[in-house]
């Protein structure tokens, strides 16, 4: 037998007050007094779409429940103790009701973020012609510090100063005793890359310099055909160019997520071109703030990002122009007890529990 409704008749299969079967469980991830869970949404939704779903978190020892909703994958749950254990469940929700809830997951364990530091000194310069890119600043990091105390001296380090005929390695970075050493120049001609951080480019007639152990890596070589070298990055060596009119790709740089989101630093800035033999192509910036090399004077050589330590672009021979400066330095700094004083304005900022200060510019920090 079909039920009649105003606009016409359903069958007798026709449930109307239907709720959403079950997701199915994916992994929770503890976080600072929270966790996180996935979930695939259920095939069968009911009799109207989902608009929501319910996570509920289960302490294993008391046995004290924490809920948390949102509209799809993932959910997160707060208000959970650090240290205690929690499993936990989802159910997808229409608007007929709250559906049966999923099978339980893995077991995790919030925690504090706890202490860290992010230290990136000054890029170097690129070379002065047809030159190799400025090495990146040296990266020096630790997301498991020993708590802080007192205070410490902060120094944000410059990049090197490009310019014509001119090469700099970039300036150190100082968080307490911790010293990020800036990156060296790109090498010019018969000069060679400077070291540092990350080591700059060669020329096509010089060699590369070399990084510092655990800071960063070394230039790439440059070509006996006007091929130049890229600088090193935090990551990865510099590009090497063997014999050809090009530039070298500088180094990648690494990833830090200690602001909450991963941001690459320290890339090497990329070597210059030399247009009077044959095509010339001048060699991209490392990922992490390096800047592009230069072809003679007509495509100016790009300077490294400010605040990532990124390498700058070396010069082009022939053509005038100039080498491109390094990117300057940052600090970062992430603590789960506020600092009592700063001073050299830090930026502050918030990670799950921890209080994030990023320093574009000197001073210091007191806990």
């Amino acid at each position: 037998m079909s039920n009649r409704y105003q606009g016409g008749f359903l069958t007798a299969s026709y449930f109307p007050l239907q709720v959403p079967d079950a997701p199915t469980i994916g992994t929770a991830t503890g976080g600072n007094a929270s966790l996180s869970v996935t979930f695939t949404a259920p095939a069968n939704v009911g009799g109207g779409a989902i608009t929501s779903y319910l996570a509920i978190a289960t302490d294993t020892s008391s046995g004290a429940t924490f809920t948390g909703t949102g509209a799809s994958s993932p959910v997160t749950v707060s208000g959970l103790t650090n240290g205690n254990s929690y499993t936990v469940k989802v159910a997808a929700v229409n608007a007929y009701g709250t559906g049966p809830l999923s099978a339980a997951s893995n077991s995790v364990t919030p925690a504090a973020l706890g202490y860290g530091y992010l230290v990136v000194a000054g890029g170097g310069s690129g070379g002065s012609n047809t030159s190799g890119g400025g090495g990146a600043g040296g990266l020096l990091t630790n997301l498991n510090a020993s708590a802080f105390s007192g205070t410490y001296t902060v120094t944000v380090g410059a990049g090197g100063a490009g310019g014509s005929g001119v090469q700099n390695n970039g300036s150190n970075s100082v968080f307490g005793a911790f010293t990020a050493t800036g990156g060296g120049a790109g090498g010019s001609q018969s000069v060679t890359g400077g070291s540092g951080g990350s080591g700059g480019g060669g020329s096509y007639n010089s060699s590369p310099g070399t990084g510092t152990v655990g800071q960063g890596n070394n230039g790439g070589t440059g070509g006996g055909t006007y091929g130049t070298g890229g600088g090193g990055g935090a990551g990865a060596v510099g590009g090497n160019i063997p014999a050809t009119n090009s530039g070298g790709v500088g180094g990648i740089g690494l990833t830090s997520t200690i602001t909450g989101s991963s941001v690459y630093y320290a890339g090497g800035g990329g070597g210059s071109a030399y247009n009077g033999v044959g095509s010339a192509v001048a060699g991209a910036g490392g990922l992490g703030g390096g800047g592009a090399g230069s072809v003679n004077g007509s495509i100016p050589a790009i300077a490294g990002t400010a605040n990532t330590g990124g390498g700058g672009g070396g010069l082009g021979g022939g053509g005038g122009g100039s080498s491109a400066s390094g990117g300057s330095g940052v600090v970062i700094i992430s603590s789960p007890v506020a600092a009592s004083a700063t001073t050299g304005s830090p930026t502050v900022t918030t990670n799950g529990g921890n209080t994030v200060y990023t320093f574009n510019s000197s001073g210091s920090i007191t806990f």
